[in-house]
């Protein structure tokens, strides 16, 4: 059995470091964050209120222009998704885990092993997306203090913009 020892718990360049940095940073958003109803219709970012004045009160780009409210609500999902799982996502559809497996093990080929060219490039496929999750990762929480501070700021100041 493989043991995580505390020294890879204590690297601060590891995933579990950084897992534990943006579930810290989401919670501490939701702690400080008392009615999340207040950041409907707030511009994410601060310069877009200038763009909207300057734009004839368009939005700059309107698929990707979120308020501050629906970043706080995918924030929290993703940290939720971190804590418990994609199993409580994937239960709404009623199937159990066990069922869930056996259902994926069902539709791969029962040869065993994999094929070699899959297995010869598994390392590199587990060092891609790991890149990609510390990155991914990092970008959630500055944006979960980002959106903290901005919060306590524009309240704390009594001057949060609707």
């Amino acid at each position: 059995m493989m043991q995580i020892s505390s020294d890879s718990a204590s690297n601060k360049h590891s995933l579990i470091n950084v897992m534990h940095r943006f579930i810290a940073a989401a919670n501490n958003m939701d702690e400080t964050i008392m009615v999340p109803s207040l950041l409907r219709d707030v511009p994410l970012e601060e310069q877009a209120v200038s763009q909207v004045e300057t734009n004839n009160n368009e939005p700059p780009c309107p698929n990707k222009q979120r308020d501050m409210y629906e970043h706080y609500l995918l924030l929290k999902s993703i940290k939720n998704d971190m804590e418990w799982g994609l199993l409580k996502r994937e239960m709404s559809s009623g199937a159990s885990f066990l069922e869930m497996a056996v259902k994926q093990e069902e539709q791969q080929p029962v040869t065993g092993d994999l094929p070699l060219e899959d297995n010869s490039d598994l390392e590199d496929q587990f060092h891609y997306h790991l890149r990609g999750l510390f990155g991914v990762l990092s970008k959630l929480t500055v944006q979960a203090d980002h959106l903290t501070n901005r919060y306590k700021r524009e309240i704390g100041g009594g001057n949060f913009m609707r």
